[in-house]
């Protein structure tokens, strides 16, 4: 989703200018810096590139200030105006064009720079209904927090396998709990560390210092497969392959029976449980626990 959103920037303000920025007071959402300050330090300057690193994104603007560090949390989202904003999963029947948008934190007015161009402003927007994104003004955003605390990018800079294995095995949480947390993987959410463990064959609640060379070799490969594979079609669910677990894990089963079968055709069964504090979605015939798993007694050699 993130990356969805690094490539809309791309498209539509990337080489305009920001000719106004509107922003409302929010001193949760706007992190270390006031309205007016942010739209103070963006008012007048070009963007030249949008990026992402992990759940985070930038816009890197020219001249000597800061750039905006954004970052959705639960339910941030862009939307361009006339258009309807993008939503995580399905577009909900509600969701409107109206503008300004509900829950807008900013909105920047995009002017392009070519030569005699007389095209229309461009508004984009962010909002945020829960509160629960962050915006910040970084110099350097790769170097500085919240990006220089992040782990590994799946995408833009997984580790070599060797080092990989080390930094599994040197930690003795459950798997789901160290694929949650940004400073090992940055970018893996929930619903994407169930697919990387479904995929993987590893059940969630699994010690990572039990781990088999196979088993780690698996959970590598997966980690950035359900990554690449989820960019490459604009993290448009509908685009995803029928066998993934995100097809059929919605609902906990209770508004209608899942179909997701199992290699040899018959049903699967998909249970969920709680893994760092997170609602976790596994397949029981395909992802076993091992003796080490949290659900069961923990000898001394699984801590």
């Amino acid at each position: 989703e993130v990356e969805r959103a690094a490539k809309l920037l791309r498209e539509v303000a990337v080489g305009k200018k920001i000719v106004d920025v509107e922003a409302v007071e929010d001193t949760i959402v706007f992190a270390g810096v006031t309205r007016e300050e942010f739209a103070a330090e963006l008012k007048g300057r070009t963007v030249k590139d949008a990026q992402r690193y992990g759940k985070v994104f930038y816009l890197l603007l020219d001249g000597e200030g800061r750039h905006p560090v954004m970052h959705f949390g639960m339910t941030g989202m862009l939307q361009v105006k006339g258009q309807l904003a993008t939503y995580y999963r399905e577009t909900p029947r509600k969701a409107s064009t109206d503008w300004p948008p509900r829950f807008m934190k900013f909105i920047l007015h995009l002017q392009s720079t070519e030569s005699g161009s007389k095209t229309e402003e461009t508004h984009l927007a962010f909002l945020d209904a829960r509160r629960l994104g962050r915006i910040r003004l970084c110099k350097s955003p790769l170097t500085e927090p919240p990006i220089s605390s992040l782990g590994f990018d799946p995408l833009l800079s997984m580790p070599d396998i060797d080092d990989f294995k080390k930094a599994v095995r040197k930690r003795s949480c459950p798997v789901k709990a160290l694929l949650l947390d940004q400073s090992f993987s940055a970018g893996v959410g929930n619903w994407v560390a169930d697919e990387i463990l479904y995929h993987a064959r590893v059940h969630p609640e699994e010690r990572c210092n039990t781990f088999t060379d196979e088993q780690l070799d698996a959970l590598y490969k997966q980690t950035s497969e359900v990554c690449r594979v989820a960019v490459s079609v604009n993290a448009d669910d509908s685009k995803f392959p029928d066998d993934w677990l995100f097809k059929y894990r919605w609902g906990k089963g209770k508004k209608e029976k899942h179909t997701l079968t199992l290699p040899d055709g018959k049903p699967a069964t998909i249970k969920w449980l709680t893994v760092g504090g997170r609602t976790s979605a596994y397949v029981a015939e395909l992802q076993k626990p091992g003796r080490c798993a949290i659900s069961k007694p923990v000898s001394p050699r699984c801590l």
